[in-house]
């Protein structure tokens, strides 16, 4: 398994899935979303695994400023909107190669080998 983990320090759910992993002795990578993000690559597979934008997007985010102009800009434009406030993403955002989860969901995590 290569187990990455987006989020923020400050994140209650990006916390207790380090612990998941930790717990169970799976080593992982975190990646700090207010220090680095996610590259175009990195966010469209993690859209195409999550299931499309909408299931990235954290409408109880405390930009709603930026959360209702993604939701009016044009398909084209709203991808280059995300990547540029990644702040309006769910946390935590994990990785296992081509899959992906958003939010805390260790009932999909113990599935992966």
């Amino acid at each position: 398994m290569n187990i990455q983990i987006f989020g923020t320090r400050k994140c209650f759910d990006t916390k207790k899935a380090e612990r998941y992993f930790k717990e169970r002795g799976v080593k992982y990578q975190f990646i700090d979303m207010k220090e680095k993000g996610l590259s175009n690559g990195e966010y469209q597979s993690v859209k195409q695994a999550a299931g499309g934008r909408d299931a990235l997007l954290d409408v109880k985010c405390r930009d709603q400023e930026t959360v209702l102009l993604i939701r009016y800009l044009s398909d084209e434009d709203k991808d280059d909107k995300i990547l540029e406030n990644q702040q309006v993403l769910k946390t935590p955002i994990v990785r296992n190669g081509k899959l992906a989860t958003v939010g805390y969901e260790p009932d999909t995590w113990k599935n992966w080998n």
